[in-house]
Formats: C-alpha cells, sequence, structure tokens
C-alpha cells in the first residue's frame, strides 16, 4: 500500500471518518469489536497486531474512490497538525467484571500485540457516553464469555497503571451460562480460575488493591 507502510489507532480514525462510518459501522464492516475501535479513539498512538494491519489495508484498498481521497486529506491534515487526529479522541472509560462463582473467578485471555502475543485479564467493556457502567459491565461479559452476572458492589475506579485507560470495577456474582469465548476476534480464551490463583496471570502489582481485597475475601 502507498499511503500507510504501518497502521496506528489515529490513522484507522482517520479511514473511518473518510468512510463516515459511526464507531459500530466501522467495527462492523472491520469484523471487530467496538471497543478496539474506541481504544484507537482513545489512544491514536497504539499499533494494531499484524492481522488488523492487513485487515485496514484490505478495507483501505476497498475503499470507494471518494473515500480515498478524503483520507489522503485528512492524513495530510494530520501530519501538519502534531498530535491531531481526525476523528476527535474522547478518553476511553471501562467497566471490569470480577465475576465470582464461588472459590473461581471469571478471567479472559485477550491477543495482545506485544511480544507475548497475550494477555489475562478480567472481562471487561467500552463504556459510551452517557452509558451506564454497570449495564455495560454486565452486557458485555455476557457477550465475551456467555456467562450471566449481577453487580454485587463497586470496588472502585483507578487510571489503569498500564493503559492509561479510566476503569471502574465491579465484584459481580455469577448467576448462569457456560463460559465460552463468544469474541474469538479478541479473544484466545476464557476460563474459571481459583482466586488464590490470579496472580498467576495477572501481575499482581499491577492488580488494583480492593480487586486483590476481593479475591481474598472468604466465600
Amino acid at each position: 500500500m502507498d499511503v500507510i507502510e504501518r497502521w496506528t489507532g489515529g490513522h484507522a480514525c482517520m479511514l473511518q471518518s473518510a468512510l463516515r462510518l459511526g464507531n459500530e459501522q466501522f467495527a462492523a464492516h472491520l469484523g471487530i469489536a467496538v471497543r478496539t475501535v474506541a481504544t484507537w479513539h482513545a489512544d491514536p498512538s497504539v499499533i494494531p497486531r499484524r492481522e488488523m494491519q492487513q485487515l485496514l489495508d484490505t478495507v483501505y484498498e476497498q475503499a470507494p474512490p471518494g473515500a480515498r481521497q478524503r483520507f489522503a486529506l485528512l492524513l495530510a491534515k494530520g501530519q501538519a497538525q502534531d498530535g491531531s487526529t481526525a476523528s476527535g479522541a474522547q478518553a476511553l472509560r471501562v467497566g471490569i467484571a470480577v465475576v465470582l462463582r464461588e472459590t473461581d473467578v471469571l478471567l479472559v485471555c485477550r491477543r495482545d500485540g506485544d511480544a507475548s502475543g497475550i494477555t489475562w485479564q478480567f472481562p471487561a467493556g467500552v463504556i459510551k457516553p452517557g452509558g451506564r457502567a454497570e449495564t455495560t459491565t454486565v452486557r458485555e461479559t455476557l457477550d465475551e464469555t456467555g456467562v450471566h452476572c449481577a453487580i454485587r458492589r463497586h470496588l472502585g475506579h483507578r487510571i489503569h497503571p498500564l493503559t492509561g485507560v479510566l476503569c471502574e470495577y465491579y465484584l459481580c456474582e455469577y448467576l448462569a451460562g457456560e463460559a465460552n469465548n463468544s469474541d474469538t476476534a479478541e479473544n484466545v480464551d476464557v476460563m474459571w480460575v481459583r482466586r488464590n490463583a490470579v496472580p498467576r496471570f495477572i501481575p499482581v502489582d499491577t492488580l488494583f488493591p480492593p480487586v486483590l481485597a476481593a479475591l481474598e475475601e472468604q466465600t
């Protein structure tokens, strides 16, 4: 491709704008999760993984001439304005579910762009502007794991030390459903693990202290 050698989140948002698609429409067009598009808006500097680079290449190459012209204009404008993005990035806010089932807790294994290639996390979903964090947390957990849960209590919020994303944490109670990977584009696996085994999957120094305390509580 003669325009973009390596896509960033900002470039992907420019392509979205050139195609005149909303977040959900663009995600559907690419066949990816809406939260991935939201992540690009929140962090224009992020580098999508190789498979996503190829997908963005294809979408650009198949775009109508008018959309490609708009993309070229947006790209030129972005290069002229240091640090700017054509999409008007907004702070990303995420609802995180710590779902307990007796002595177990639910984890998802996400695909990642770093050398390890995978990252274990709690189920999470991007909270849209004006949306309720609790509703998003429950819905996204069901969508990506097949598990129905209910909010037990709010554990607090923080700016994540690794991602810089505003995270809202909720302790949730398992209600029903078999854990399965319902979002294969973003996740590698979903499984229940013993609560005291979570530090084997998620570095303890990155765990939110109230989450760690909740995991250590007696069932």
